[in-house]
Formats: structure tokens, sequence, C-alpha cells
């Protein structure tokens, strides 16, 4: 009897296992990059290259007169007038290396994603109805470069910092990427299983649970900007009291979520109490069908939660502040991992 996978066209089926493995390889690559991106944000290297260069940026500076040239640049910068006055050319290397870095992975990632797609595409293995999801996830990408730009250059004329908002931004549309991967991947393996599987969806529930984790990590992004991890180095009191009574407060009420540090810290260490909990929720949920799946989902939000507190206890020491990064990376990997499983509707 022939199977429902070989009765298919091979146009329909093309190579779901060989693809998804390769969206995972990428998802390897972004995760890479959002750990980079909270190390140059933590060393401040990120305003170090004053100029987007996409094709000739690739190449580092080269020999004493190329470093100078960049060290000279860099000088015209408010970080350096304001700041940085008099810095190095060691102390100015160490800097442009975690940026260059930062900058060298985005281009890897680009290439990593549209040469395979390309191939895949010429070789007709993409299956039917992912040709426009991979294609939405590579200008995403590009687009995710634009941003990180935009985010730069608001740091490179009067004030010597990137805009919290614009950083938030970048690191969400980070995450976001991420997480398409890593569903998309989920979609194609259990097409691999089943030639009759069709996409998971995104149930009510899983909204939710995803839109509490999005403000958790919008404020951790805001607390980042804003250098909010330093107003108070306490947990679970702020100082001795659970919200300090003479915080200034903005004009506008609204603003205060976004631009009082005070408050953005507040509502980052009490909102995580909300995400653990819907987290827990999700967790449960996909717990009879895939054991793995909800431990995991437990492990990263129960690690990402310890290093929060042990980040606000350590005064932002950069190995652990690097953890909470790269563990909230993980969290939105596991979180997308327990929607898709109760989205997904596959034939018996």
């Amino acid at each position: 009897m022939t199977s429902v996978a070989l009765s298919q066209p091979s146009h329909a089926i093309g190579r779901p296992r060989a693809i998804a493995w390769w969206l995972l390889g990428v998802a390897g690559l972004v995760f890479v990059m959002v750990v980079v991106g909270g190390i140059t944000r933590l060393t401040e290297s990120g305003l170090s290259m004053v100029r987007w260069e996409p094709i000739s940026g690739i190449i580092p500076p080269l020999n004493a007169e190329q470093w100078e040239a960049e060290l000279e640049a860099y000088r015209t910068s408010p970080e350096y007038q304001q700041i940085n006055r008099g810095m190095s050319m060691a102390e100015f290397q160490a800097i442009f290396f975690w940026e260059y870095i930062h900058r060298v992975l985005g281009r890897l990632i680009g290439l990593a994603f549209a040469i395979p797609l390309a191939w895949f595409w010429i070789k007709k293995a993409i299956p039917t109805g992912y040709h426009w999801r991979l294609v939405a996830l590579l200008a995403l990408g590009g687009f995710q470069g634009a941003i990180g730009w935009w985010m730069v250059a608001s740091g490179l004329v009067d004030r010597p910092d990137v805009s919290h908002i614009r950083l938030a931004v970048h690191l969400m549309t980070a995450l976001f990427i991420l997480g398409g991967l890593v569903w998309t991947a989920l979609d194609l393996f259990a097409l691999d299983r089943n030639a009759d599987a069709q996409p998971a969806k995104m149930t009510g529930f899983s909204l939710g649970v995803l839109v509490v984790l999005t403000i958790q990590i919008m404020l951790g992004a805001l607390v980042a900007g804003l250098e909010a991890g330093y107003a108070f180095a306490t947990w679970p009191l702020m100082g001795n009291e659970f919200f300090p009574a003479n915080t200034p407060m903005l004009e506008t009420a609204w603003r205060n979520l976004v631009d009082n540090p005070v408050v953005v810290q507040f509502a980052h260490r009490w909102w995580a109490v909300v995400t653990v909990v819907a987290l827990v929720w999700m967790a449960r949920k996909v717990r009879k069908d895939h054991r793995m799946a909800s431990v995991a989902i437990h492990t990263a939000f129960g690690t990402q939660f310890l290093l929060g507190i042990a980040t606000l206890l350590s005064g932002m020491n950069i190995v652990i502040a690097t953890s909470h990064q790269a563990v909230g990376a993980l969290v939105v990997v596991t979180a997308a991992w327990g929607a898709h499983l109760i989205g997904r509707r596959e034939p018996a």
C-alpha cells in the first residue's frame, strides 16, 4: 500500500526536515547575536562604530592608520566628547571589538538565511505554503538590521547613549524573529512526520501568555536602556520599601512606565510574577502530551527569575546580566514551543 507521504507530489512535500534543521541553525545564530548584543550594551560598546557600512564595514581596521581614522571618527560622537574624552587606542579597540562582532554576526545571519533559502527554492525543496513565510522571515531580518542602525543613530546626535525605546524595539524584534524561526521549524518537523499535518494555530490562550511575556521583555529592555537596574540593588524590597515613596514622578502618568527608571524597575520586578504564573499555566497544559516541553518551560523561566534577582543583587555583574539576557531568549524559545504544541492540529 502506498504511504500518504509517497502519494503526495514532490513539490508539495519538499524537504521539510532539512529546512527545519537549517532554521534551527539560524535560530542558534540569532541566540548568539542576542547574547553578544547584551555584552555590547553592558560594556557600553554600541556607539564605538559611528558609520553604517553594510558591505565595506565587514572589514575591520587592519593597520595603525586605519585604526587612527576609526578613532578619529569616534571622537566626533557625543559619547567620546561627554564621557570618554582622552580614551586611549587600546581602550577604544576594546569597545570596538564587541560592536564589530555584533555587526558581523548580523551579516553572517543574513547570509546563513539567504543563501540556503535560494538553494532550497531553486531545488524546489520548499514545501507548498512555506515560501511566503520564509521570505517574510528574511525580510524581517533585513529590517532588523535597519532597526539596529536606527537605534545606534539615536546616540550619535546629542545624547551619549541610545534611545531606550529604540533598544527595546531592537531586542523585541530579534526575539520575535527567534520565535518565528522556531515555530516554523516545528511546523516543518510535523510535516516531515505526517504529510497531511497542518501548520499549528495560535490559540487565544497561547496568545495571552505570549502577550504577558512580551510585556515583560519590553520592560526588561527598558530597564537595560535606562540603566534602571542600578536604581535599587535589593530584592524583594526597593531599599526598605515595596515602592520608594520619594520617587520623583513625571508629569504625564503613563510616561513613568517608559521613562522613569524607578517605576520601570518596579514594573519589571513584579510583572515577572505575572509572567511566571502564565508560563506555569502553559507548562501544565502541555505536560500531559509533552513532558519534555513542560520541563523546558519550567527550567527556563525558573532560571531566568533567579538570574533577574541575582543581577540586581550583584550590582549588574556583567556575567550574570548577560546570562539573564541569554536565558530570556531561551524563555522565548520554550514559550514558542509550548504555544506550538497547544496549537498543533495533526490528523490522527
